[in-house]
């Protein structure tokens, strides 16, 4: 899935709305909040800019924003009934459309002063998802993305999800290729100018096991540990890597 300079341009285009996004969204989390009021203010703010959600509809999903919160891993559904309070931890994770080509990225938020473990946790997932970044250059493999994210992840004592991953991105949400969070140097697809991927690093407090709850949707730690989660949309160069969610 190799885009062209032009398509690249949109795709960038289309990453600094979603980071104008996820900056909106970002004060908003605090203790009284639900989730469902990140999601107006998520909702405002892309009719505001006239852009289109990429998550609303998406094979039946209900909101522009994913949010989830502690244990929650990814997908999970803005509710009102889930109020915010000091210690939780919240990826927001959202995405938009324009010209026909997509951005998507996330982050983790913490309320109000964590415990330092918790804090860790967000710290260590935010640096193992730039070493990944660091990796990516043409000839460089997948395996050296993934293997960069773990390395971080392992050494601090946190634990890698296996059940998602990343992935390409570009006219379609997801696309080819699968863009894993582990892995071994040197294995894997080989990457190559034009190529457009999301990394997004799913890091468990405690084991890796993850399991989806009855909506279908949320997808929740199977110990019950904290989970965080950051993501950029990066464009291999051939130079390097461009980061197009800034």
């Amino acid at each position: 899935m190799i885009k062209t300079s032009r398509e690249i341009e949109k795709m960038r285009r289309a990453g600094a709305v979603v980071r104008e996004l996820l900056e909106t969204v970002r004060p908003h989390v605090k203790a009284g909040a639900t989730t469902l009021d990140l999601e107006a203010v998520a909702a405002a703010k892309i009719e505001e800019l006239g852009v289109k959600p990429a998550f609303k509809g998406y094979r039946g999903y209900p909101c522009v924003l994913c949010t989830s919160v502690n244990s929650e891993v990814v997908h999970g559904i803005p509710s009102a009934k889930k109020v915010l309070r000091d210690g939780d931890i919240v990826s927001i994770d959202t995405g938009v459309v324009i010209d026909g080509f997509y951005g998507d990225s996330a982050l983790t938020v913490g309320v109000g002063k964590l415990p330092v473990r918790t804090q860790q946790l967000l710290d260590v997932t935010e640096a193992s998802l730039a070493r990944g970044i660091d990796a990516v250059k043409a000839g460089a493999t997948l395996g050296d993305i993934g293997a960069a994210v773990q390395a971080v992840v392992e050494a601090e004592g946190f634990s890698v999800v296996r059940e998602f991953v990343g992935h390409g991105i570009g006219s379609s949400l997801h696309e080819d290729p699968q863009v894993p969070n582990f892995g071994q140097r040197g294995r894997g697809m080989k990457l190559r100018a034009g190529m457009v991927f999301c990394i997004e690093p799913m890091v468990n407090l405690g084991k890796p096991g993850v399991e989806t709850l009855s909506d279908g949707w949320t997808a929740v730690t199977s110990d019950g540990s904290l989970s965080a989660h950051f993501e950029h949309t990066v464009a291999v160069t051939a130079d390097g890597v461009s980061v197009l969610t800034l």
